[in-house]
C-alpha cells in the first residue's frame, strides 16, 4: 500500500539524476549546520539556518509572512519552484521547514526521504562549493491556519472527546524526568511532564533506523492507530518548541492522509510555563 500523497518524498536516486535541474532547488535544513552543510552538501543545495532563518528574531513565534517572502528571495525560489528539502537527523528539521512551506501556502515542497543519512549510505557526492544563487521575487499565500494549533485550541481539545493530543517528546520528557533532550537543553520549561489526556509516540518511531526513511503504510498505521491517533480524529502534535512534532504532522498528514491534523508549535515550552496550567506526570 502507498502513501496517501507519495509526490510529497522524493527518494535519493532521482535527486541524484535531476542534481542540475534547473527548475528544482534543493534546500538543506540541519540540526547541526555547522557539523553537516558546511562539511559538505549536495551539489546546488542552500542552507535555511532552522533557529535563524525560520524563527522571529524577537518574539517567541515563526517568521511572518513577509521574513517568509525575503528567505524565499534569498535563496531563489519562486512560487513555482519545486523545492526538495534534506537534512541531518532523520530530516527532523526538514519537516519543520516543510511545515512552514505549506503554511504559508507553496505547493510544490518535497522531504527527500532519508535525508543525509540515506545519502552517505549510499556513498553519494558532496561539495563544500556554495551555491550561487539569483534571488526571486516571491509572493506567498496568506498564512493557512488549518494546519497550526495555539495554546486556546488545545485547552479546548481537553473538553473534547474528538480531540486527542500527541506528544512526540521522548519518554523521560514526557514522564517529567527531563525537561529537555540531553543533547538539546535549551528553552526549558518551568515544569516537567505532559498534557492531560497526550498520548506517547516519538517522532521517531515513524522512521526506520538502518536508512533514516519513512516506514511503511502498515507500520505507520499500527504506531498511532494503537493508541488512538486515528484518522476519525482531531489530533494536535507537540513536542517542545514545535520542530519535531512538525515530523509527526507531516507522517499524519500526508503519509497516512489525515484530514484533520495540526502542529501545536507553542508546545511544553508555552504549556509548562504557564501559570494555572494542568500538568500530568
Amino acid at each position: 500500500m502507498s502513501y496517501a500523497n507519495p509526490d510529497v518524498l522524493i527518494d535519493t536516486e532521482s535527486v541524484f539524476k535531476n542534481i542540475s535541474g534547473k527548475t528544482t532547488r534543493i534546500v538543506e535544513v540541519d540540526y547541526d549546520p555547522e557539523n553537516a552543510y558546511k562539511q559538505g552538501h549536495i551539489s546546488g543545495a542552500s542552507l535555511i539556518w532552522w533557529k535563524r532563518d525560520i524563527n522571529d528574531p524577537v518574539r517567541r513565534d515563526i517568521i511572518s509572512k513577509s521574513r517568509f517572502e525575503e528567505l524565499m528571495t534569498r535563496n531563489g525560489i519562486t512560487p513555482e519552484s519545486e523545492v526538495v528539502l534534506y537534512g541531518d537527523f532523520n530530516n527532523w528539521f526538514a519537516a519543520f521547514v516543510f511545515w512552514i512551506f505549506k503554511y504559508y501556502g507553496h505547493k510544490n515542497v518535497r522531504i527527500m526521504n532519508g535525508g543525509r543519512k540515506k545519502w552517505e549510505l549510499e556513498k553519494r557526492p558532496y561539495t563544500k562549493d556554495e551555491p550561487q544563487i539569483l534571488p526571486t521575487k516571491y509572493a506567498s499565500q496568506p498564512p493557512d491556519e488549518g494546519l497550526r494549533a495555539y495554546f486556546f485550541d488545545v485547552r479546548r481539545a481537553l473538553e473534547r472527546n474528538d480531540t486527542v493530543l500527541v506528544d512526540v517528546r521522548s519518554p523521560k520528557e514526557f514522564t517529567g524526568e527531563i525537561t529537555a533532550p540531553p543533547e538539546y537543553p535549551m528553552e526549558n520549561a518551568q515544569r516537567g511532564g505532559h498534557i492531560p489526556k497526550a498520548n506517547n509516540i516519538p517522532w521517531a518511531t515513524a522512521v526506520n533506523d538502518t536508512d533514516g526513511t519513512f516506514k511503511s503504510v502498515s507500520e505507520l498505521k499500527q504506531n498511532y492507530e494503537s493508541k488512538g491517533i486515528t484518522p476519525d480524529k482531531d489530533v494536535i502534535c507537540y513536542c517542545r518548541i514545535g520542530e519535531r512534532s512538525s515530523h509527526t504532522w507531516f507522517v499524519l498528514k500526508y503519509l497516512l492522509g489525515y484530514t484533520q491534523v495540526r502542529n501545536y508549535d507553542g508546545s511544553w515550552t508555552e504549556w509548562g510555563n504557564m501559570i494555572g496550567n494542568p500538568v500530568e506526570k
